[in-house]
Protein backbone atom coordinates (compact mmCIF):
# COMPACT_ATOMS: atom_id res chain seq x y z
CA UNK A 1 0.00 0.00 0.00
CA UNK A 2 1.42 3.56 -0.94
CA UNK A 3 2.32 5.21 1.89
CA UNK A 4 2.38 9.25 2.69
CA UNK A 5 4.71 11.76 4.43
CA UNK A 6 3.39 13.90 6.59
CA UNK A 7 5.41 17.08 8.12
CA UNK A 8 3.80 18.60 11.06
CA UNK A 9 5.62 22.15 10.97
CA UNK A 10 5.37 24.29 13.61
CA UNK A 11 6.37 28.31 13.09
CA UNK A 12 7.07 30.26 16.41
CA UNK A 13 7.36 33.92 16.18
CA UNK A 14 11.07 33.85 17.69
CA UNK A 15 13.41 30.88 16.51
CA UNK A 16 11.62 27.76 14.20
CA UNK A 17 10.80 25.07 16.43
CA UNK A 18 12.28 21.43 15.30
CA UNK A 19 9.58 19.81 12.44
CA UNK A 20 8.10 16.41 13.78
CA UNK A 21 7.99 14.19 10.41
CA UNK A 22 5.98 11.38 10.64
CA UNK A 23 4.98 8.54 7.95
CA UNK A 24 1.24 8.07 7.49
CA UNK A 25 0.30 3.72 6.85
CA UNK A 26 -1.84 4.64 3.94
CA UNK A 27 -2.35 7.26 0.76
CA UNK A 28 -4.09 10.67 2.33
CA UNK A 29 -7.49 11.30 0.27
CA UNK A 30 -7.83 14.28 1.94
CA UNK A 31 -6.37 16.90 4.58
CA UNK A 32 -8.02 19.92 6.48
CA UNK A 33 -5.71 22.06 9.33
CA UNK A 34 -5.76 24.98 11.94
CA UNK A 35 -3.31 26.43 13.61
CA UNK A 36 -3.12 29.23 16.65
CA UNK A 37 0.23 31.69 17.14
CA UNK A 38 -0.04 31.56 20.19
CA UNK A 39 -2.67 29.08 21.54
CA UNK A 40 -3.83 26.62 24.17
CA UNK A 41 -4.59 22.93 24.15
CA UNK A 42 -6.10 21.05 26.72
CA UNK A 43 -4.04 17.86 26.25
CA UNK A 44 -5.78 14.83 27.65
CA UNK A 45 -4.15 12.70 30.26
CA UNK A 46 -6.52 10.04 31.52
CA UNK A 47 -9.61 8.72 30.53
CA UNK A 48 -13.21 9.96 31.06
CA UNK A 49 -13.60 9.95 34.79
CA UNK A 50 -17.48 10.25 35.27
CA UNK A 51 -17.14 13.75 35.11
CA UNK A 52 -14.48 15.01 32.96
CA UNK A 53 -11.64 14.36 30.71
CA UNK A 54 -8.60 15.15 32.65
CA UNK A 55 -6.30 17.43 31.54
CA UNK A 56 -3.17 19.34 31.17
CA UNK A 57 -3.46 22.85 29.40
CA UNK A 58 -0.14 23.41 27.45
CA UNK A 59 0.42 26.64 25.59
CA UNK A 60 2.53 27.65 22.22
CA UNK A 61 2.32 27.48 18.96
CA UNK A 62 -0.58 24.97 18.27
CA UNK A 63 -1.00 22.85 14.98
CA UNK A 64 -3.97 20.94 14.65
CA UNK A 65 -4.78 18.61 11.18
CA UNK A 66 -7.23 15.77 10.17
CA UNK A 67 -6.24 13.30 7.55
CA UNK A 68 -8.66 10.63 5.56
CA UNK A 69 -7.02 8.10 4.31
CA UNK A 70 -7.50 5.49 1.92
CA UNK A 71 -7.40 2.71 4.39
CA UNK A 72 -10.44 0.78 4.05
CA UNK A 73 -10.23 -2.58 6.11
CA UNK A 74 -7.21 -1.56 8.44
CA UNK A 75 -7.88 -1.32 12.28
CA UNK A 76 -7.31 1.58 14.15
CA UNK A 77 -4.41 -0.12 15.97
CA UNK A 78 -2.21 -0.89 12.65
CA UNK A 79 -3.06 2.85 12.06
CA UNK A 80 -2.12 4.32 15.47
CA UNK A 81 1.07 1.61 16.23
CA UNK A 82 3.34 2.83 13.91
CA UNK A 83 2.77 6.64 14.72
CA UNK A 84 3.26 5.83 17.89
CA UNK A 85 6.70 4.20 17.36
CA UNK A 86 7.87 7.23 15.73
CA UNK A 87 6.93 9.68 18.18
CA UNK A 88 8.54 7.34 20.97
CA UNK A 89 11.45 7.38 17.95
CA UNK A 90 11.46 11.54 18.27
CA UNK A 91 12.02 12.12 22.21
CA UNK A 92 8.24 11.97 23.05
CA UNK A 93 7.18 9.81 25.81
CA UNK A 94 4.25 8.18 26.02
CA UNK A 95 1.83 10.22 28.65
CA UNK A 96 -1.59 8.37 28.56
CA UNK A 97 -2.93 5.85 25.86
CA UNK A 98 -6.62 4.22 25.50
CA UNK A 99 -8.90 2.58 22.93
CA UNK A 100 -12.76 3.78 22.67
CA UNK A 101 -14.13 1.78 25.77
CA UNK A 102 -11.30 2.44 27.76
CA UNK A 103 -11.07 5.87 26.95
CA UNK A 104 -14.61 6.43 28.09
CA UNK A 105 -16.56 5.97 24.74
CA UNK A 106 -19.03 8.71 23.75
CA UNK A 107 -17.71 10.87 26.93
CA UNK A 108 -14.37 11.07 26.30
CA UNK A 109 -14.53 11.92 22.64
CA UNK A 110 -17.26 15.00 23.10
CA UNK A 111 -14.64 15.91 26.14
CA UNK A 112 -12.31 16.44 24.03
CA UNK A 113 -10.98 18.46 21.12
CA UNK A 114 -11.33 17.19 17.97
CA UNK A 115 -12.03 18.82 14.58
CA UNK A 116 -15.66 18.27 13.22
CA UNK A 117 -16.91 16.04 10.63
CA UNK A 118 -16.65 15.30 7.80
CA UNK A 119 -12.91 16.32 8.23
CA UNK A 120 -12.52 13.93 11.28
CA UNK A 121 -14.63 11.16 12.02
CA UNK A 122 -14.42 9.31 14.81
CA UNK A 123 -16.31 6.20 15.32
CA UNK A 124 -18.00 6.09 19.12
CA UNK A 125 -17.19 2.24 19.26
CA UNK A 126 -13.76 2.23 17.38
CA UNK A 127 -11.21 4.77 18.10
CA UNK A 128 -7.58 4.92 19.94
CA UNK A 129 -6.26 7.89 21.84
CA UNK A 130 -2.94 8.59 22.69
CA UNK A 131 -0.96 11.92 24.18
CA UNK A 132 2.66 12.54 24.37
CA UNK A 133 5.28 15.44 25.47
CA UNK A 134 8.85 16.46 25.54
CA UNK A 135 9.69 18.53 27.42
CA UNK A 136 7.11 21.65 26.96
CA UNK A 137 6.27 20.71 24.02
CA UNK A 138 2.80 17.70 23.30
CA UNK A 139 1.33 15.89 20.64
CA UNK A 140 -1.61 13.78 20.81
CA UNK A 141 -2.90 11.32 18.01
CA UNK A 142 -6.56 10.28 17.59
CA UNK A 143 -7.42 7.41 15.11
CA UNK A 144 -10.94 6.38 13.83
CA UNK A 145 -12.28 4.83 10.71
CA UNK A 146 -15.37 3.98 8.80
CA UNK A 147 -16.23 1.52 6.46
CA UNK A 148 -13.91 2.85 3.73
CA UNK A 149 -11.71 5.32 4.93
CA UNK A 150 -9.19 5.51 8.21
CA UNK A 151 -9.20 9.25 10.01
CA UNK A 152 -6.15 10.55 11.69
CA UNK A 153 -6.39 14.15 13.65
CA UNK A 154 -2.45 14.96 14.68
CA UNK A 155 -2.76 17.96 17.27
CA UNK A 156 0.77 19.53 18.56
CA UNK A 157 1.78 22.55 20.66
CA UNK A 158 5.24 23.52 20.38
CA UNK A 159 7.71 26.21 21.74
CA UNK A 160 6.35 29.63 20.50
CA UNK A 161 6.23 33.50 22.24
CA UNK A 162 3.23 33.53 24.31
CA UNK A 163 2.73 37.65 23.42
CA UNK A 164 2.55 39.30 19.86
CA UNK A 165 3.55 42.58 19.25
CA UNK A 166 1.06 45.30 20.23
CA UNK A 167 0.12 48.36 18.12
CA UNK A 168 -1.24 50.89 20.17
CA UNK A 169 -4.61 51.97 18.46
CA UNK A 170 -7.40 54.55 19.79
CA UNK A 171 -10.97 53.19 19.68
CA UNK A 172 -13.93 55.68 20.55
CA UNK A 173 -16.46 53.69 22.44
CA UNK A 174 -20.35 54.54 22.40
CA UNK A 175 -22.65 55.52 24.85
CA UNK A 176 -24.94 53.58 23.96
CA UNK A 177 -23.72 50.01 22.59
CA UNK A 178 -25.74 48.10 20.81
CA UNK A 179 -26.18 44.13 21.38
CA UNK A 180 -25.45 41.64 18.33
CA UNK A 181 -27.99 39.82 16.90
CA UNK A 182 -28.38 36.46 18.67
CA UNK A 183 -27.52 33.12 17.07
CA UNK A 184 -30.86 31.84 15.39
CA UNK A 185 -30.94 28.28 15.32
CA UNK A 186 -32.65 27.31 11.94
CA UNK A 187 -35.12 24.47 12.76
CA UNK A 188 -36.64 24.34 9.38
CA UNK A 189 -35.75 21.13 7.06
CA UNK A 190 -33.11 22.60 4.67
CA UNK A 191 -31.43 24.82 7.66
CA UNK A 192 -31.02 22.32 10.02
CA UNK A 193 -29.82 20.32 7.31
CA UNK A 194 -27.68 22.61 6.23
CA UNK A 195 -26.21 23.07 9.91
CA UNK A 196 -25.65 19.06 10.19
CA UNK A 197 -23.65 18.97 6.83
CA UNK A 198 -21.49 22.41 7.59
CA UNK A 199 -21.01 21.76 11.34
CA UNK A 200 -21.95 18.36 12.52
CA UNK A 201 -24.66 19.94 15.64
CA UNK A 202 -27.91 21.88 15.56
CA UNK A 203 -29.47 22.97 18.77
CA UNK A 204 -33.06 21.85 18.76
CA UNK A 205 -34.46 24.59 20.23
CA UNK A 206 -38.62 24.29 19.95
CA UNK A 207 -38.87 20.75 22.23
CA UNK A 208 -40.91 21.58 25.09
CA UNK A 209 -40.31 19.47 28.41
CA UNK A 210 -43.14 19.29 31.54
CA UNK A 211 -41.62 21.50 34.43
CA UNK A 212 -39.32 19.99 36.32
CA UNK A 213 -40.24 16.44 34.06
CA UNK A 214 -37.87 14.39 31.22
CA UNK A 215 -40.82 14.24 29.18
CA UNK A 216 -41.84 16.26 25.89
CA UNK A 217 -45.03 17.72 25.90
CA UNK A 218 -47.16 16.58 23.24
CA UNK A 219 -46.98 18.52 20.27
CA UNK A 220 -45.30 19.03 16.84
CA UNK A 221 -41.61 19.29 16.72
CA UNK A 222 -40.20 20.73 12.98
CA UNK A 223 -36.98 19.99 14.60
CA UNK A 224 -37.45 16.44 15.05
CA UNK A 225 -39.00 16.27 11.66
CA UNK A 226 -36.09 17.74 9.83
CA UNK A 227 -33.56 15.09 12.13
CA UNK A 228 -35.66 12.45 10.70
CA UNK A 229 -35.36 13.86 7.05
CA UNK A 230 -31.79 14.39 7.66
CA UNK A 231 -31.13 10.70 8.12
CA UNK A 232 -33.75 9.47 5.59
CA UNK A 233 -31.19 11.45 3.49
CA UNK A 234 -27.92 10.60 4.44
CA UNK A 235 -28.46 6.37 5.02
CA UNK A 236 -24.67 5.91 6.46
CA UNK A 237 -25.53 9.01 8.84
CA UNK A 238 -25.83 8.34 12.92
CA UNK A 239 -26.18 11.05 15.21
CA UNK A 240 -26.56 11.70 19.24
CA UNK A 241 -29.08 13.37 21.05
CA UNK A 242 -27.42 15.19 23.85
CA UNK A 243 -29.03 16.45 26.89
CA UNK A 244 -27.84 20.01 28.64
CA UNK A 245 -28.82 21.77 31.71
CA UNK A 246 -28.23 24.57 33.44
CA UNK A 247 -26.33 24.90 36.94
CA UNK A 248 -28.57 24.38 38.88
CA UNK A 249 -28.16 21.49 41.12
CA UNK A 250 -25.80 18.85 41.50
CA UNK A 251 -23.55 17.78 38.69
CA UNK A 252 -24.75 14.13 39.00
CA UNK A 253 -28.57 14.78 39.06
CA UNK A 254 -27.76 17.29 36.14
CA UNK A 255 -26.17 14.46 33.93
CA UNK A 256 -29.01 12.46 35.07
CA UNK A 257 -31.91 14.49 33.62
CA UNK A 258 -30.45 15.56 30.65
CA UNK A 259 -30.17 11.93 29.77
CA UNK A 260 -33.66 11.27 30.30
CA UNK A 261 -34.94 13.96 28.40
CA UNK A 262 -32.20 13.32 25.37
CA UNK A 263 -33.98 9.88 26.27
CA UNK A 264 -37.34 10.76 25.87
CA UNK A 265 -36.25 13.08 22.79
CA UNK A 266 -35.02 9.98 20.98
CA UNK A 267 -38.11 7.84 21.63
CA UNK A 268 -40.05 10.33 20.29
CA UNK A 269 -37.87 10.51 17.42
CA UNK A 270 -38.03 7.00 16.67
CA UNK A 271 -42.02 6.39 17.48
CA UNK A 272 -43.26 9.79 15.96
CA UNK A 273 -41.13 10.56 12.79
CA UNK A 274 -39.47 7.20 12.06
CA UNK A 275 -36.18 7.46 12.75
CA UNK A 276 -33.89 4.31 12.78
CA UNK A 277 -33.44 3.39 16.12
CA UNK A 278 -29.97 1.37 15.45
CA UNK A 279 -28.60 5.07 14.37
CA UNK A 280 -29.39 7.07 17.19
CA UNK A 281 -27.83 7.67 20.58
CA UNK A 282 -28.84 9.10 23.66
CA UNK A 283 -26.51 11.13 26.04
CA UNK A 284 -26.22 13.89 29.10
CA UNK A 285 -23.73 16.08 29.97
CA UNK A 286 -25.66 18.01 32.61
CA UNK A 287 -24.36 21.58 32.66
CA UNK A 288 -20.40 20.82 31.88
CA UNK A 289 -21.08 22.67 28.04
CA UNK A 290 -23.34 25.79 28.67
CA UNK A 291 -23.91 28.30 25.37
CA UNK A 292 -24.35 31.06 27.54
CA UNK A 293 -24.37 32.30 31.30
CA UNK A 294 -25.70 30.90 34.71
CA UNK A 295 -25.71 33.70 35.91
CA UNK A 296 -29.32 35.37 34.28
CA UNK A 297 -32.45 33.68 33.83
CA UNK A 298 -32.28 33.70 30.50
CA UNK A 299 -28.82 32.40 30.18
CA UNK A 300 -30.05 29.40 32.01
CA UNK A 301 -33.36 28.79 29.51
CA UNK A 302 -30.42 28.34 26.61
CA UNK A 303 -28.68 26.53 28.15
CA UNK A 304 -31.53 23.81 29.00
CA UNK A 305 -31.54 22.27 25.55
CA UNK A 306 -31.13 19.30 23.53
CA UNK A 307 -28.73 18.92 20.50
CA UNK A 308 -28.17 16.85 18.14
CA UNK A 309 -24.55 15.63 16.59
CA UNK A 310 -23.89 14.12 13.89
CA UNK A 311 -21.44 10.98 14.83
CA UNK A 312 -20.78 9.18 11.86
CA UNK A 313 -21.73 10.01 8.46
CA UNK A 314 -20.17 6.88 6.40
Amino acid sequence: MPKAILSVLILSLATPAAALTLELPARVLAEESRSEVPGSYDLPIAAFDGSTVPSRVVEGALDQRAFRLEAGGITTLAVLAPLRDQVTAAGYEIIFECEARSCGGFDFRFGTDVMPEPDMHVDLSDYRFLSAVSGEEAVSILVSRSASAGYVQITRVSKAPLTAPVTQTVVDLPDEVTAPAPVVTPSDDSGLAQALDQTGVAVLDDLVFASGAATLTEGDYPSLAAVAAWLEANPEGTVALVGHTDASGSLAGNIALSERRAEAVAEVLIDTYGADRARVIAKGVGFLAPRATNQTEEGRQKNRRVEVIVTSTR
